[in-house]
């Protein structure tokens, strides 16, 4: 039981990092409250094990803080929320499930290796999940990926995902090796500032034995070269002596290994494409090879490797147009990656825009205008884009869908069919979140993907 056995606590949040703490620390004997804005199934099977459940939105009743130590927040809680604030103003330490997760491990705990940024994320894990499997190491993908850190046993090794959020309601946490893939404004209405975002996403190298950069993204390079620990950079080029880099068609380690250089896999191995899945393959096989991994298990997990979906997945060629989902670029950011991987693109964007108007959407517009073929905008922001659009790349084709509607999507699929032209990639990138018009991103691809799997044969002639 430690020293949870009877320590009042609230959890906030009854989604699945709010429920996996607040099991665990029931399972210790804590008193656990857990507040949400509803009740539902998820409360109901916290109330049987036996919790108390609140539902508030908004501040907190009077009596909900009192003799409280600590209060387990899930991302969705922003630092500015009245419960957050109230928990502060009480002197409540507040902190997160994956800081939860850290405080609670035991001797025999699996080593974590941590992966943040604004975009690529999950890929990187996932991969370097592979890679781990691949090595023979009893291994998972955890963390924001989605599969809680609270009593994650039986494994030697982590791959873990953590998210800015996350980040900054953490403390101690402190991964052996952490690894920062890239800094571009986000989440901004969550954190409050670019400043406050930028010191999340680098306490990942808090206490890293070996903290890891992407040495082509300036402020991360120039960050890097602060961190404590042994500081390995990767890049798309040439690597120098203690990085990983691309030699001769090569993902190649100079850091881990010969210093001359350690063939690790070719490029052609690396999937989804686009030059940002390869610096995603670099950082997971710098990730691998600071626990030891053999360059043969790198090269083997990326062989291997499946894609996750909505990220530049391919739903169908249709009148020798393709049709690609990548709906996970829910930034500016994110969708310069994925529009900078085909050479003529109508592109499908729109949503909202997370608090990142005016210059990171100018921005991306400015960069990808002569690659642009057209475009098709839908959601509540889509009239920043669409001006920006009209400064960048004035006389291209735009469409914007206004419905909002079960029907919208298969809108936007024909009339980014009739705009596109043999040869072409029709490509959802939106640049912005779905909960305007979807449950998630991953909502929004399958609308789309099933959109493209309706049109005719023809393609444009609908």
């Amino acid at each position: 039981m430690g020293g949870w056995a009877g320590r009042p606590v609230v959890v906030a949040g009854a989604a699945v990092a709010g429920s996996a703490a607040a099991q665990a620390l029931l399972r210790r004997g804590a008193v656990v409250t857990v507040v949400d804005r509803a009740a539902g199934p998820a409360t109901d099977r916290l109330v049987a094990a036996g919790a108390r459940v609140m539902i508030v939105d908004g501040a907190p009743p009077p009596g909900l803080l009192d003799g409280v130590a600590t209060l387990v927040v899930s991302p969705g809680f922003a630092p500015h929320h009245p419960l957050v604030s109230a928990a502060r103003a009480a002197g409540v330490e507040v902190y997160s499930e994956p800081e939860l997760a850290w405080r609670l491990r035991g001797p025999d705990h699996p080593v974590w290796l941590a992966v943040t940024g604004t975009n690529g994320k999950t890929t990187t894990v996932t991969m370097l999940a592979a890679i781990l499997a691949a090595a023979g190491l009893r291994s998972a993908a955890a963390g924001n990926i989605g599969e809680p850190l609270v009593d994650l046993t039986g494994y030697e090794v982590l791959a873990v995902e953590l998210s800015s959020q996350q980040l900054h309601w953490s403390q101690t946490l402190a991964p052996p090796v952490g690894a920062l893939l890239n800094l571009a404004p986000d989440h901004l209405e969550w954190h409050g500032s670019r400043a406050a975002y930028t010191e999340a996403k680098t306490a990942i190298w808090r206490g890293a034995g070996v903290a890891i950069g992407n040495l082509d993204d300036p402020e991360v390079a120039a960050r890097l070269a602060a961190a404590p620990g042994r500081r390995v950079g990767f890049t798309l080029g040439e690597p120098a002596a203690g990085q990983l880099g691309i030699t001769g068609g090569r993902l190649v380690d100079r850091a881990f290994g010969d210093p001359a250089g350690v063939p690790l896999a070719e490029l052609t191995a690396v999937r989804p494409p686009g030059a940002h899945n390869l610096a995603n393959a670099l950082a997971a096989a710098a990730a691998a090879r600071a626990y030891r991994v053999p360059p043969a298990a790198v090269a083997d997990g990326l062989a291997g490797y499946q894609p996750q979906p909505h990220r530049n997945a391919r739903v169908a060629t249709v009148a020798g147009v393709t049709y690609v989902d990548d709906s996970k670029a829910t930034n500016p950011h994110a969708a310069l990656a994925s529009l900078t991987a085909y050479p003529r693109v109508v592109w499908v964007a729109g949503g909202m825009l997370k608090g990142l108007e005016g210059v990171a959407v100018d921005e991306l517009v400015r960069a990808v205008a002569g690659r642009l073929a057209g475009a098709v905008l839908l959601g509540a922001d889509r009239a920043e884009l669409a001006r920006a659009l009209a400064r960048h790349a004035p006389g291209l084709p735009v469409v914007e869908v206004a419905s909002t509607d079960d029907g919208a999507m298969g809108e936007v699929v024909r009339a980014a069919a009739r705009l596109a032209g043999l040869g072409d990639t029709v490509l959802l990138a939106p640049a912005a979140a779905s909960w305007d018009m979807f449950d998630n991103y991953g909502h929004r691809g399958d609308t789309f993907a099933a959109a493209v799997r309706a049109l005719p044969p023809g393609g444009g002639d609908v």
